[in-house]
C-alpha cells in the first residue's frame, strides 16, 4: 500500500511514546534487574551477569517495537470517511465511513491521563470495523469526537 505524498496523516501524541517506554521499563527492565539480582546471589556472579545481559538485549528489543508501533499509528480525516492505520509486521488501514458510525467514545485510564491522553474509539454497527485512535491529547481527543460525531450525524441524515 501506498501512499499519496500531499496527504498529512495525524498522529498520537509523542506523551504515548513515553508512556509506553515507561511501562517497558517497569515491566520488562525492573523484573530483569531483579532476577539478575537473584541469580548472582543465588547462583553466583557469571550468571547473573548472563541474565542482565538478557535483559538488557530484551529491554532493547520491546523498545524499538515500542517505538516501530508508535510511529506506524496514523489517523486522516477525507471528506466521507475516517482512515486509521496501524502495525509493523502486518499493516491495517481502516475505513470507517462517517454515515455507518454508531457512536463515538473518548476514554483515558488512570496512566494516560497522567500524561493527558485520551483514546478516540468509533463504533459502527458491525464490530469487526470499529477503530481506535489512541494517544491523542485530551482536547484533540474531544475536538475529533465531536467533529466525528456531527460528520456521523450529517451523513446519517443525508446533508
Amino acid at each position: 500500500m501506498s501512499e499519496q505524498p500531499d496527504v498529512v496523516w495525524r498522529r498520537p501524541d509523542a506523551g504515548l511514546l513515553r508512556l509506553r517506554r515507561l511501562l517497558t521499563l517497569g515491566l520488562v527492565t525492573a523484573p530483569g534487574l531483579l532476577v539478575s539480582g537473584a541469580l548472582a546471589v543465588l547462583a553466583g556472579s557469571a550468571e547473573g551477569a548472563a541474565a542482565l545481559v538478557t535483559s538488557a538485549v530484551l529491554t532493547g528489543l520491546v523498545l524499538v517495537a515500542v517505538e516501530r508501533r508508535f510511529a506506524a499509528w496514523g489517523y486522516l480525516e477525507r471528506a466521507d470517511d475516517l482512515l486509521v492505520r496501524r502495525g509493523v509486521l502486518i499493516r491495517r488501514t481502516s475505513v470507517v465511513p462517517y454515515g455507518r458510525m454508531q457512536y463515538v467514545d473518548v476514554t483515558a485510564g488512570p496512566l494516560a491521563r497522567s500524561f493527558g491522553l485520551a483514546t478516540v474509539t468509533l463504533h459502527t454497527a458491525a464490530a469487526a470495523t470499529d477503530a481506535s485512535v489512541p494517544g491523542l491529547l485530551a482536547e484533540e481527543a474531544s475536538r475529533l469526537r465531536d467533529r466525528l460525531a456531527a460528520l456521523g450525524e450529517a451523513r446519517q441524515a443525508g446533508v
